[in-house]
């Protein structure tokens, strides 16, 4: 019998030793799913990515702000960190949700049976492009991915692992009325969208209602509404906190509700710490509600009869310590509150709710106002006039998402493309806030054997936004965004000096330079200039070019100048430029 073969067998010591490091720091606690590590590092640089613009695909004319990337968003991904690592706000995908669809290119049912864990590869699939998609994000950036019930916990785990700190919560979301009952009788009306951010990441909220805010008794200080004085403690949890108080101008006694007791203390109590009552009054920021109400007791028994009936002060019960306290006694039937002033508020927005649904909408408790499945579905029709894409998200709880994400002049990534529903939502902000925020859209072709021709990034992803800018429709009438067509290709490391197209080259530096893109012009030389750089790509080097930039340099401008051979250049005008190395810089980051 032959000695049996290890899968470990043909790796080098190296990768031996890579293998061991990384499992000593692997966590035991959390998802585990069937992966090829080293496969899993190698493949990220197996090979070099570049993108070609397709000036006939793209919309409007150049310079072009946002990009359609055709290909493989793994290898769309790639390129993005490249050239455009830790600049991008907001990542929204609606990734597979491995329910056994058969009419998505990686069959939607993205688990192998021979797998030891059934779904490994549908978790792999996502986990390598989630954690090429965490570099992408700015420091204040966050990624929102939408799931449904089924896979949330497989995926929320998997998202812990890809980008760990991360995590922020979920919004639930309603996708549909809730009327079919399914399996046990549990209506699935509803998906999550789960939000991972970094650090500096803040959810835009809604402006705080001033309107609550008044100043009736001309208040120095200003506008003021009344806020609780009270926490959440029993008067068994903290008896120090609970204690009778009296309001000094009408002399009544006002007991402290024994679910939930005082938070402040008296100046004669030794643990008194920060504001007490006698603080707070004062400094006329005690707030006595129904001040000509009282009710009286003459007797214990007549006080616990009116327990008894429910007709006493609703802070009165048998079991509260010092009962008899309140026999006599003139009580308050109103409550204590205190002052908040306007101008004390520390931010002037309140939190967003983990709750988007367009059917009970509260502004009091700042619910993302979204539409139901139906939405994206009729959305679609009415731009295609057909069902061009199935299961599209309303465009409305993509807008609010990114409302709440973003400001005016940020990026906004969707690797999951599909029908650009992402794209319309940032248009639609930018219609109404005169914004100037940038999207990207990957999606690829889904060609099949059986339909080769199929292309869903070019007549269905960038033709919804080509529509949108042609409309006629009053409701798509302020609609508008020019788009780069880019179209992913991959090149081996050994094959850049000669497969390396200066048109990719072109849009790879102007994107990495954060300028919109622009068709490359056969020439000894391309050149962009802004008020801020000069950016040159200098694909043959001559007594022209040199000249040229003798002139950049005589003017002092901003200029970043790349070449296949830097060297020809600073040994022809000197060090007076940043010169680079197209290779070293492009290759350099892309293997970072």
């Amino acid at each position: 019998m032959g000695q049996r073969m290890s899968k470990y067998d043909d790796l080098s010591r190296e990768q031996l030793i890579a293998l061991m490091e990384k499992r000593d720091r692997t966590k035991k606690l959390g998802l585990v799913w069937e992966r090829d590590e080293i496969e899993a590092d190698n493949a990220v640089d197996s090979n070099f990515v570049s993108a070609t613009l397709v000036p006939e695909l793209s919309d409007k004319a150049a310079p072009w702000r946002n990009m359609v990337i055709e290909g493989d968003n793994y290898d769309a991904l790639r390129w993005l960190r490249m050239t455009m690592a830790g600049q991008i706000k907001c990542i929204y995908i609606d990734p597979p949700y491995n329910t056994g669809t058969k009419d998505w290119v990686y069959n939607d049912h993205y688990a192998n049976p021979e797998d030891t864990y059934f779904h490994s590869t549908w978790l792999e699939f996502l986990f390598r492009r989630l954690t090429l998609a965490r570099d992408l994000l700015a420091e204040d950036g966050v990624i929102l991915v939408s799931i449904n019930d089924d896979q949330r916990a497989k995926l929320e785990l998997l998202m812990d692992e890809a980008l760990p700190g991360m995590r922020i919560g979920s919004f639930v979301w309603k996708t549909r009325p809730g009327t079919k009952g399914e399996g046990a009788y549990l209506s699935q009306d509803h998906e999550h969208v789960l939000v991972y951010g970094k650090s500096a990441f803040r959810f835009g909220g809604s402006p705080v209602d001033v309107g609550k805010y008044s100043n009736d008794d001309n208040d120095p200080r200003g506008p003021w509404s009344s806020t609780t004085l009270q926490k959440n403690a029993s008067f068994k949890d903290r008896p120090n906190s609970y204690f009778p108080v009296q309001d000094p101008q009408t002399e009544f006694w006002y007991p402290c509700n024994p679910n939930r007791v005082w938070s402040f203390q008296k100046r004669s109590m030794k643990s008194a710490r920060g504001d007490t009552f006698e603080d707070l009054y004062e400094s006329n920021q005690i707030i006595f509600t129904k001040r000509t109400e009282f009710q009286e007791f003459h007797s214990l028994s007549e006080m616990l009869q009116a327990i008894d009936e429910e007709t006493a002060h609703r802070f009165l019960r048998r079991d509260i310590p010092d009962l008899d306290f309140w026999v006599g006694k003139k009580i308050g039937l109103g409550s204590v509150r205190r002052k908040l002033f306007l101008k004390d508020l520390k931010q002037d927005t309140k939190p967003v709710s983990s709750w988007a649904n367009a059917e009970a909408v509260n502004p009091e408790a700042n619910v993302i106002a979204a539409g139901m499945n139906q939405e994206g579905s009729k959305t679609v029709q009415s731009i295609f006039g057909s069902r061009a894409f199935d299961y599209a998200k309303p465009v409305s709880l993509i807008r609010e998402l990114v409302r709440q994400s973003t400001g005016p002049g940020d990026t906004v990534l969707d690797f999951f493309a599909g029908s650009a529903t992402t794209a319309q939502a940032v248009m639609e902000l930018n219609a109404e806030d005169g914004g100037e925020r940038r999207f990207i859209m990957v999606s690829s072709t889904e060609a099949t054997t059986d339909n080769p021709g199929k292309n869903l990034c070019r007549d269905v992803t960038a033709e919804r936004i080509r529509r949108l800018n042609a409309s006629n429709d009053k409701k798509f009438a302020a609609l508008s965004a020019s788009f780069a067509y880019l179209r992913c290709r991959e090149i081996e490391f050994e094959d850049l000096d000669y497969e390396f197209a200066p048109t990719e080259v072109w849009a790879a530096l102007e994107t990495l330079h954060r300028l919109p893109l622009t068709n490359y012009v056969e020439a000894p030389w391309q050149e962009h200039k802004t008020d801020e750089q000069t950016l040159i790509f200098a694909d043959r080097v001559g007594t022209a070019l040199l000249d040229h930039l003798r002139g950049v340099a005589d003017r002092r401008e901003n200029a970043f100048v790349y070449s296949w051979a830097p060297g020809q250049i600073t040994a022809g005008i000197g060090e007076v430029l940043d010169v680079r190395s197209v290779r070293d810089e492009l290759v350099g980051r892309f293997r970072q």
